[in-house]
């Protein structure tokens, strides 16, 4: 049962223009990304890692000494680091680069602890190095680069020194079985990081900040420059990883607390240090692919699956405990959505629709892709949850961005402190504890057994209900669709009991105002007490 409520102040930003869509790795076949799942074959001449003799610092490093580090780097002028790349690396062609695997015996604590550590070669499609340690009871310690690390498949071994380091890494956890150890999180490319629950494939990933994200300016993208793995004990069941992060706007400290699991959380602690003032700054940002889903309002392309997407709407829970349900879109320009609020409970980009036969994709997958919500930790004050939908022509690219955007802009010099709770799962009672829409749907209002006359450009627009008290509910009970709309006209509406699914149907037709964006909210009632959440709807004629 949800809390009364009151409706969610949106900002909807329409915006016009060619847009540069970020790479969503793991859903394409020509991703670098697809190398996360790639099995490692045996090698009897792999090098373990071991710890070097001489410790660079004691062992009392910690989350406060990574802030000093990102205090410091503020304080002097930015200088990106070379990702340059000896010839025989930066010309490879997709399946070169793929050839090159690290090899699973050769990870970092193999065999000493639950977590293992492999790491990613750069390469002409990972060109950034990142300077990784390890925090170990002696002591801080490089994790140096050996091409007898990997195997390099038709390729020969570079002949480069240790300086040429690694592009990133992932990290291993016995999720399934004790028998073997599965992928939990990886952090490659510029900020992002993905992670897994149990029984998840890869879809949806976070980021560590995003900076004037669909801004006329252009995005800036952070970059993790430095990581500091801590040695877990044999029997440790979380993981701790520091992080420094710089850019020509900021440089940030970050502490993630990673716990796997059926629901695997990450416990993501950051301190940034503005360099310039910021004029949009993205707290907590997560990205996904939405290509096309059942609504038949976004459906343009010829494709025999039913439904292409890693996540299929945006949900929050505002300060005053109101949750909301936005099914995302593949627009046809640019789309812009901010949703004021003030201490937020939780924000998310979340994959509902877990039905294999919805999709038909054997290898994509999606309905195992995970739901990604956060949980702000402590108070974070007046702003909103922006989210943006970029149009996109292929499912290969990450189109959807959701994050959290303070009140005020951000001022140089001025540290900011964030703490939110990151949880990657498939289903949970507990986002949204009472009713939820589980599907959208719209068309022609005149088609099948709705006859009568309507308006030009008139659209009915259904939405089902389901979960919660929704489901005790006998046919007979009076459950009441409390709806409105933004630029338009509602009109037809009915809300009915479906035999067949036990789910509650509201069926309306919309009609729109000439050339601009139509926003509909709709949620159930009985006897004046709420039911559901609030489902946001949005369509431009």
């Amino acid at each position: 049962m949800c809390p009364s409520l009151r409706r969610p102040a949106v900002i909807a930003v329409i915006l016009m223009g060619a847009v540069l869509l970020s790479p969503n790795p793991g859903t394409e076949p020509d991703a670098p990304g697809r190398m996360l799942t790639a099995q490692v074959p045996h090698s009897s001449s792999a090098a373990p890692i071991a710890p070097p003799a001489e410790p660079l610092v004691d062992q009392t490093f910690g989350f406060a000494n990574v802030r000093q580090l990102a205090h410091e780097r503020a304080a002097r002028d930015y200088r990106p680091a070379s990702d340059a790349l000896p010839a025989a690396l930066a010309n490879l062609t997709y399946d070169q680069y793929r050839d090159i695997r690290f090899r699973a015996e050769s990870a970092l604590w193999r065999g000493l602890s639950l977590f293992e550590v492999e790491f990613f070669h750069r390469g002409s499609f990972t060109r950034q190095r990142v300077n990784i340690f390890e925090v170990a009871p002696a002591g801080v310690s490089p994790i140096e680069y050996n091409p007898r690390l990997f195997s390099f498949g038709h390729l020969k071994a570079p002949k480069v020194a240790a300086s040429l380091g690694f592009a990133g890494f992932r990290v291993h956890y016995p999720l399934q079985t004790a028998a073997y150890k599965d992928e939990l999180i990886v952090f490659l490319g510029a900020s992002y990081f993905r992670v897994l629950g149990r029984n998840q494939h890869y879809g949806a990933s976070a980021r560590g900040v995003a900076v004037d994200t669909a801004a006329p300016s252009g995005e800036e993208f952070p970059l993790f420059t430095d990581f500091w793995l801590v040695r877990p004990k044999p029997t440790d069941r979380t993981l701790t990883v520091y992080a420094l992060l710089d850019s020509r706007s900021m440089a940030g400290a970050y502490q993630f607390e990673i716990r796997p699991g059926g629901i695997t959380q990450v416990e993501v602690h950051c301190e940034l240090y503005p360099r310039r003032a910021i004029g949009k700054l993205g707290v907590a940002p997560l990205t996904s692919m939405f290509f096309f889903g059942e609504d038949a309002a976004g459906r343009r392309f010829d494709d025999y699956r039913s439904q292409v997407h890693d996540s299929d709407g945006f949900m929050a829970q505002t300060g005053q405990g109101q949750w909301i349900w936005r099914p995302l879109a593949n627009p046809r320009e640019l789309r812009v959505n901010r949703f004021m609020d003030d201490n937020p409970r939780g924000f998310g980009l979340i994959q509902r629709e877990r039905d294999f036969s919805h999709y038909g994709d054997v290898e994509a997958q999606y309905e195992l892709r995970p739901s990604y919500w956060v949980q702000p930790l402590g108070s974070w004050g007046k702003g909103g949850v922006e989210l943006v939908e970029i149009p996109s022509d292929e499912e290969i690219h990450d189109n959807i961005v959701a994050y959290w955007v303070p009140e005020h802009a951000v001022a140089a010099g001025k540290p900011l402190a964030f703490a939110y709770l990151l949880s990657a799962y498939l289903q949970s009672p507990l986002w949204p504890p009472g009713g939820r829409v589980i599907a959208t749907r719209s068309g022609n209002p005149a088609m099948g057994d709705n006859k009568g006359h309507f308006p030009p450009g008139a659209r009915r627009i259904l939405m089902d209900f389901a979960g919660g008290e929704l489901d005790g509910l006998a046919a007979a009970q009076p459950v009441k669709a409390e709806a409105s709309v933004d630029n338009g006209h509602i009109e037809a509406i009915t809300v009915q009991r479906i035999a067949a699914s036990g789910a509650w149907r509201v069926a309306m037709v919309v009609t729109p105002r000439p050339k601009k964006p139509v926003d509909v909210h709709c949620y159930l009632t009985l006897y004046g007490e709420v039911l559901t959440e609030s489902w946001i709807y949005q369509w431009t004629p």
